[in-house]
């Protein structure tokens, strides 16, 4: 009888400091805003990231209990969680994060985060009021907020062979290595040239021109020779002398009648 008294009780003193709250903090996940009310006015109205989908910032009512102005998180290799107000025991705070270009869309681990200007604003007036006379709400889905703001798509990057490295490369020693661009190599082609083209009519005549009928096609690879290269060509063979005057070897003889066995017939 006595613990269910001491819950009543315990009920009734969290509802009267939850009405007697001076600072209504309002976090709208499907918009993901941030409002604060004072004094049932209200002050600001922000944008926030709250947790991605596997990380969701938990929906509820909530009284807010410890502040840390300069915060390190243990759990996620000592990120800052610069002016944090703490909301629940499992470590879910309202704080600053550099990470500006991404307020409007889910983005932390399930914490809410405000530009560094404004969660110093927040933590400033929390500490002016009371940091438990400070209540934060919490509605929506970050699931929601993805589909009504869908992340940029990244850009296509598209390689080129004339454009630098935009980052810089290191050695071991953490001293800047400056890379050389390697030369392309041209890719290998078999470039076919065209057959000659001949001047003649490819077909062979006699070497020494005493004939111009087309005696028969010539074998491939045949070019008939200029009358220069012809006169060279017996030249080189010693037949110059020959082939500039042509001689009669065999010219005939004037008919003689010779004596048969028994004497020819004389007049």
């Amino acid at each position: 009888m006595r613990s269910i008294f001491m819950t009543v009780l315990g009920l009734t003193v969290l509802t009267a400091s939850v009405a007697q709250a001076k600072i209504a903090i309002t976090v709208d996940k499907d918009a993901q805003q941030l409002t604060v009310v004072q004094d049932g006015v209200e002050k600001y109205r922000w944008p926030v990231s709250s947790g991605l989908p596997s990380y969701e910032t938990p929906n509820g009512s909530f009284q807010t209990f410890r502040m840390e102005e300069d915060h390190y998180s243990k759990e996620f290799d000592e990120a800052p969680m610069p002016n944090a107000i703490f909301f629940t025991k499992r470590g879910h705070a309202i704080h600053g994060t550099d990470s500006v270009n991404r307020l409007g869309s889910p983005a932390s681990h399930g914490c809410v985060r405000l530009s560094r200007e404004n969660a110093a604003t927040l933590f400033a007036l929390v500490k002016a009021d009371g940091v438990l006379n400070t209540t934060v709400t919490l509605t929506g889905s970050s699931t929601v907020a993805l589909a009504r703001n869908p992340k940029p798509a990244k850009p296509t990057a598209v390689a080129r062979r004339d454009v630098a490295p935009v980052s810089p490369s290191y050695d071991a020693a953490g001293n800047p290595v400056e890379i050389v661009p390697q030369p392309v190599v041209p890719s290998r082609r078999i470039v076919r040239q065209a057959a000659p083209q001949y001047s003649d009519d490819r077909y062979i005549y006699p070497a020494d021109g005493s004939s111009s009928d087309q005696r028969y096609p010539a074998p491939p690879g045949y070019r008939r020779m200029t009358e220069a290269e012809t006169q060279q060509y017996y030249a080189n063979r010693g037949y110059a002398q020959q082939y500039q005057q042509p001689q009669q070897y065999y010219a005939p003889r004037p008919y003689q009648p010779r004596g048969g066995l028994f004497g020819g017939y004389q007049d």
